[in-house]
């Protein structure tokens, strides 16, 4: 009974206006920042690696490199400091978890995209 009771707060909470995201998709998550009084919104652009949890929970690891130095971040895909998620393209991946992609550099860290007819 509890399940279904937290399944229906939860089912109004959970964002219906951002894409599929997927491993191995690399996307532009635009995040808003507070500064003291003033509010700004903040890209960070970079490769799903992971993908965690399901519903209200969900979460996904963007990883990015910055000046030759890997920055991962996670992301909770339902808050609301999320303002909005730009696929930019697909890839082709054979793994649910990207962590090997650390160690890859220069061209060994390409992947294949999925070519989509339009």
């Amino acid at each position: 009974m509890r399940t279904k009771l937290l399944e229906i707060v939860e089912s109004d909470q959970i964002r219906t206006d951002l894409p599929e995201i997927r491993e191995g998709y690399n996307v532009k998550v635009h995040v808003r920042i507070k500064e003291g009084n003033k509010e700004r919104i903040q890209v960070f652009e970079g490769l799903v690696i992971a993908a965690y949890g399901e519903g209200i929970n969900k979460s996904i690891l963007v990883r990015k490199d910055s000046y030759g130095i890997g920055v991962e971040r996670t992301f909770k895909i339902n808050s609301p400091l999320i303002s909005n998620i730009e696929v930019l393209r697909k890839n082709k991946v054979r793994r649910a978890k990207l962590y090997y992609m650390r160690d890859l550099k220069g061209k060994s860290a390409r992947l294949k995209e999925i070519k989509t007819n339009k």
